[in-house]
């Protein structure tokens, strides 16, 4: 991949929300050129627990200014606003971006599955069971990939750490959706 020591992705987050909240919950994407320049920043909303996800997520990211340099999109996993589940090898095909999911736990350790059931989504579980499975890539960091080779895919990540376990543009889009809602940023990031 060209560029891959400064690569410019996209990290998406959703904002803090309650359950039985009506309105949307904020979406915050921050595009940045490797781990320390940010290009852009990009809110949209999403409903809890909201069908359709991927098309949203496609939609939205294909009508963005910075959507032509993009080289991979990362994610903090496979939902959004709750239980709104991402295919992400759906959303690499629609977009011809490489899509990435970055967690600090394993994905097969989730009880996903389980809050579907528990939620009457029983039709989202095949999104949510049949994607790629993860990958350790460090301590406490896990890594699924679409579009893109295991290398490849690594290498993206690497290229955008910094402060923390987490890909700077997740981290910064997960700053920027918290104080969207609560007024300041806090937390582990």
């Amino acid at each position: 991949m060209s560029g891959a020591t400064r690569p410019h992705v996209l990290g998406i987050d959703d904002a803090p929300f309650d359950k039985s909240q009506r309105d949307p919950v904020p979406i915050v994407g921050v595009m940045m050129e490797g781990a320390d320049l940010v290009e852009g920043v990009a809110i949209g909303r999403f409903p809890v627990d909201g069908d359709g996800a991927t098309v949203f997520l496609a939609d939205w990211i294909s009508g963005l200014r910075v959507f032509a340099s993009l080289q991979a999109i990362v994610l903090g996993g496979i939902t959004i606003a709750g239980l709104g589940i991402i295919d992400i090898v759906s959303l690499c095909r629609r977009l011809g971006v490489p899509v990435l999911t970055v967690t600090r736990r394993d994905p097969a350790t989730s009880d996903l599955a389980d809050a579907l059931e528990a939620a009457g989504l029983r039709e989202r579980l095949s999104i949510a069971t049949g994607g790629p499975r993860a990958h350790r890539i460090g301590e406490g960091l896990f890594l699924c990939h679409a579009g893109i080779d295991l290398a490849g895919a690594t290498q993206i990540v690497r290229a955008t750490l910094r402060k923390s376990r987490l890909p700077e543009p997740l981290r910064i889009a997960h700053l920027i959706a918290r104080a969207l809602v609560i007024g300041e940023s806090r937390g582990r990031v």
